[in-house]
């Protein structure tokens, strides 16, 4: 009961604030531009294909997932060192609430927040779509929303473990940003760094099937692996490739790789994070 108590206070004081409010109405405009510009322009965003609700599913996917990231690090960098660097951790810890309870409450409360921006900005945005399309396959959507909302959940677990990790804010915003251009925008240069070095500063005619594995490591490319996990008809009628382990004769060449990940994702900040807010001297 401690945890829920802690997440419906911090869910009450995120739906009051201006940025709630601001995230939703981005993520509406968003959702309804992305849907006008696949439906008015396919040959533009998705050349070689019809307008149709899967094509919409993933061409909306990664813009998702960018919005979701840094809307995570917006609302949750401060869940728990905001609260060590004014002092009000001590006062939610001197009520019946454990250390474990408020990082739980945090984490269901910031995630409540951003699932309810999602949930509304995709209901808007496939509206629209179903206005333009005139029909809209209701399992296809449901799947991408399930699956988007994991997402949500995992990315405000990484930066609430993050923020656990330490009692200042400023910090926490270095920690959270450096996590997304790391593992966003940097990681695809790992493995091939590696693999260039090993081959005595020569790239090999053909990446070494690990190198798959370690791509798979981002965020973000775990949830486009699970969506083609979960619709693999869809994807496999894109004119474009969703997944990229065809052709690796490997265990993890599946897109079922993708769940693993986030759960990876989903746990191991969140502990460490844990860790460091335990043992922590408050």
């Amino acid at each position: 009961m401690s945890t829920l108590a802690v997440a419906k206070k911090d869910f009450r004081d995120a739906v009051q604030s201006r940025a709630l409010w601001g995230l939703l109405a981005v993520f509406v405009v968003l959702s309804v531009l992305l849907t006008y510009s696949y439906v008015e322009f396919p040959e533009l965003v998705s050349p070689g294909a019809e307008p149709s609700v899967g094509g919409l599913v993933f061409f909306t996917a990664g813009i998702v997932s960018l919005f979701v990231s840094l809307s995570a690090i917006v609302i949750g960098y401060k869940a728990i060192a905001g609260e060590r660097e004014i002092g009000s951790v001590k006062l939610l810890l001197a009520l019946p609430h454990r250390r474990r309870d408020v990082l739980a409450g945090k984490l269901l409360g910031r995630t409540a927040v951003l699932s309810l921006a999602l949930a509304v900005g995709l209901a808007v945005g496939f509206g629209f779509a179903f206005a333009m399309l005139g029909s809209l396959d209701a399992v296809t959507v449901l799947v991408f929303l399930a699956v988007t909302l994991l997402f949500a959940a995992v990315y405000v677990s990484v930066v609430v473990g993050i923020s656990a990790t330490t009692g200042s804010t400023s910090r926490a915003t270095t920690l959270a940003i450096g996590f997304f251009v790391v593992f966003e925008f940097l990681w695809d240069v790992v493995p091939i760094g590696v693999v260039y070095v090993a081959n005595g500063f020569a790239l090999p005619a053909a990446m070494p099937d690990w190198t798959f594995l370690v791509m798979q490591v981002p965020p973000s490319t775990a949830y486009t692996a699970a969506l083609t996990a979960l619709l693999p008809d869809v994807a496999d009628s894109l004119p474009t490739q969703t997944f990229a382990g065809q052709g690796i004769d490997a265990f993890y060449a599946v897109p079922e790789i993708g769940f693993a990940v986030l759960a990876g994702w989903l746990v191991v900040p969140l502990a460490v994070g844990y860790y460091r807010f335990d043992t922590a001297d408050l």
